[in-house]
This record gives structure tokens, C-alpha cells and sequence, in this order.
């Protein structure tokens, strides 16, 4: 679907599924691009989902008046289905971390595991906006 995802921080997000119930993390850029998976969901899988809740996010920050009177900035979308949940949250400038569970989740743990796995990570998770060329690409050769 997209670039090449080496993966090397997927080991980390292996980390936060310890929780019972937690299935699957990842760890996408602001424009959709996925830059880390848990072991447990295919790179093809993940590329979808990365791209979906990148919308998500998008959506959930354009209601911020809804919740405040003055812009406030967006921090975490929870999701709710009959089978489970979606945590979304922010991990660092332009970057976002998803996590899956089943219904039975602890979402209290999940949450709290997300955020310290963001506040470790600081930098690494730091997505900055990609940068295009005049060419119309990334990488200014007018190809991809």
C-alpha cells in the first residue's frame, strides 16, 4: 500500500497488549502512514487501519468547540463496540497510537499503559509533517 515499514518499534507496542483483552496497537503518523505494529496484525492489516483512524482523528479534533468554547486540543478518542474498544491517542507532534480490546478490557489499564508507553518513547514517536517537493512528491523526483 505505502512505503516500506521497517518496524523497529513494533517490540514496544508488544508491550502495552499485555494487558488481558488488548489485541492489537499500532502507531501511525498524521497523515494516515503507518510507522509501528504489535506482532499479532499483518502489515496489511495495520496500513488499513493506520489510514481509518487517521480520519478518526481528524473528526474527533474538528468537534473540539462541542466540548469546549475555546479550541481545545484533541487528546484521546475511546470507541465502543458490542465486541470491544479502540483507544486513540496522541504520541507526540503528528503521531498518533492505537490500541484494540475486547470488551472485558480494563480500559482504565489500557489507557494508563498507552501513556506511559508514549511518555517513553518522547521522540521516537514524534511523526514531523513530510515535506513535498515543487515535483508534487516526497521526495522531490516527481515518483514515488
Amino acid at each position: 500500500m505505502t512505503g516500506h515499514v521497517t518496524n523497529e518499534l513494533g517490540w514496544m507496542l508488544d508491550e502495552v497488549l499485555k494487558v488481558p483483552e488488548a489485541r492489537h496497537a499500532i502507531l501511525l503518523s498524521a497523515d494516515g502512514m503507518l510507522r509501528a505494529h504489535s506482532k499479532d496484525i499483518d502489515r496489511d492489516e495495520a496500513e488499513r487501519q493506520a489510514a481509518a483512524l487517521c480520519g478518526l482523528q481528524s473528526i474527533s479534533r474538528s468537534t473540539a468547540e462541542f466540548c469546549a468554547e475555546e479550541t481545545s486540543p484533541w487528546q484521546q478518542t475511546l470507541i465502543e463496540f458490542v465486541d470491544g474498544y479502540v483507544f486513540l491517542v496522541a504520541a507526540g507532534s503528528g503521531a498518533y497510537l492505537a490500541v484494540s480490546a475486547g470488551q472485558d478490557v480494563d480500559m482504565e489499564t489500557v489507557s494508563y499503559g498507552m501513556h506511559k508507553l508514549v511518555d517513553r518513547l518522547g521522540k521516537e514517536l514524534t511523526s514531523p509533517p513530510r515535506l513535498t517537493s515543487a515535483a508534487g512528491t516526497p521526495d522531490g523526483t516527481g515518483t514515488e
